[in-house]
């Protein structure tokens, strides 16, 4: 069963540069648009997990990393929208989530701490494929966090996808090459696979605008 992996920061729904408006929808939108397998997200608003399965037509299983400030990730919705360039993660919470195409059957799914406000999203599919969605602090902690997201990596055939705020060499042994010079991977563990690619900075450019700071990255698994 060959699956087209991918994973995408979505830097809270903002463009780049930031604006006033956020364009998380149309990100999510274009990030699905292709009909992929399997899309690992980083930095989702705490308030849009609900939404992404109605945004995507996909599966949405989602985490809450860091809760909303205020409690409500409605009320630190509604305060964002003033100017999200400005604002950008400061109430709204932060998530992770993982779409899966309703082709195929999740068979469970976990959330693990790997950090102060950082977990460690699992889902297993039919078939015993485990992928694993993270986003480690960048800084000094970064190396820490990013080898227990690894040392969690359940299962023979696992692929974590996510934001390692750290480029590669990694060394690690029995994962797939990482891309080379980015902090967003694909790494494969018990399963074939072909190399990662980032998109192209016109493929994420939507009426003019670069949407995040970061370009999705995707590789074909299995």
């Amino acid at each position: 069963m060959a699956l087209l992996v991918r994973t995408w920061n979505l830097f809270h729904g903002n463009a780049l540069p930031p604006e006033r408006r956020a364009y998380l929808r149309e990100m999510i939108e274009l990030v699905t648009a292709d009909d992929p397998d399997v899309v690992c997200l980083q930095e989702v608003p705490a308030w849009a997990l609900g939404r992404l399965e109605e945004w995507s037509g996909m599966q949405a299983l989602g985490a809450v990393a860091a809760p909303p400030r205020l409690g409500s990730a409605e009320l630190g919705r509604r305060i964002t929208e003033l100017h999200h360039g400005i604002l950008r993660s400061a109430v709204t919470g932060e998530g992770l989530a993982i779409l899966v195409a309703r082709r195929h059957a999740i068979a469970a799914h976990r959330t693990q701490p790997v950090g102060p406000n950082r977990v460690l999203l699992g889902v297993e599919l039919a078939g015993g494929i485990h992928v694993g969605d993270f986003h480690v602090t960048g800084g000094d902690v970064a190396q820490e966090q990013f080898a227990r997201v690894v040392a969690l990596g359940e299962g023979d055939t696992v692929v974590l996808a996510g934001d390692v705020n750290l480029r590669p060499p990694y060394g690690l042994t029995g994962f797939s090459e990482p891309l080379a010079g980015s902090i967003d991977q694909i790494l494969v563990r018990g399963l074939p696979s072909g190399p990662p690619t980032a998109w192209p900075a016109e493929r994420r450019r939507v009426d003019g605008r670069l949407l995040s700071d970061h370009a999705p990255v995707e590789a074909m698994v299995g």
